[in-house]
């Protein structure tokens, strides 16, 4: 089972949808011994950097999240939970979990498309990967597949857990982190197949690092 980290932020049920869809079985839930028992987690989110990590904080997540990724339960964070996972956000000036090195930036409107014109904040439409680096959470994916995009913030984590990046003013890392603790800027359960083959991907590492174990 899946545990779809519940911690107040919106999104959860579409990705819930998502996995249930691919006949994968999940719960939302903010239970520790739920979410410690799971063969792994997923951290999504839309909203605000700042009123997630008190939501985190308040009840004793964020030291939860740390504890099960330093023991090397799975984690996949989607859009504010891919975010949250670095140092700092400049979204409300907030220290966040520290799990991966970095921090998060907001997107300049003075940045321009590749025709000279301002790109529009926040991002949001149909986007690319480039990849970087190899990783399991890619795997099948096509090099022109696109993937849904909702953001004014990005993730600038430490270069060597840069895994893919995407374009829009700049080039922003899209895609973070190392195997078994991934991080994606875009909206995999609102993404098509390329976006279902991303959780069915992640949900076979973590069956995988189960019977491992």
């Amino acid at each position: 089972m899946l545990a779809i980290l519940d911690y107040k932020a919106g999104n959860q049920t579409s990705v819930s949808r998502a996995l249930t869809h691919l006949g994968i079985d999940n719960a939302i839930t903010a239970d520790p011994a739920v979410l410690s028992a799971a063969r792994g987690i997923v951290f999504p989110g839309v909203g605000a950097a700042g009123q997630a990590m008190h939501e985190l904080t308040s009840t004793g997540l964020d030291a939860l999240l740390r504890k099960l990724v330093q023991a090397g339960k799975p984690l996949l964070g989607i859009c504010v939970g891919c975010q949250i996972l670095l140092d700092y956000s400049a979204e409300n000036d907030t220290t966040t979990l520290g799990i991966v090195p970095g921090q998060c930036a907001m997107f300049n409107p003075a940045l321009t498309e590749e025709d000279g014109s301002p790109i529009k904040v926040p991002h949001m439409g149909w986007n690319r990967l480039k990849t970087v680096r190899e990783t399991p959470l890619l795997a099948g994916i096509d090099a022109q597949a696109e993937f849904y995009f909702v953001h004014s913030y990005y993730p600038v984590p430490a270069p060597e857990n840069v895994i893919a990046t995407t374009d829009y003013g700049l080039q922003f890392c899209s895609v973070h982190g190392r195997d078994g603790l991934w991080a994606v800027q875009f909206h995999a359960e609102k993404s098509g197949r390329p976006g279902l083959r991303i959780l069915e991907n992640f949900a076979d590492y973590c069956q995988e690092a189960r019977r491992a174990q």
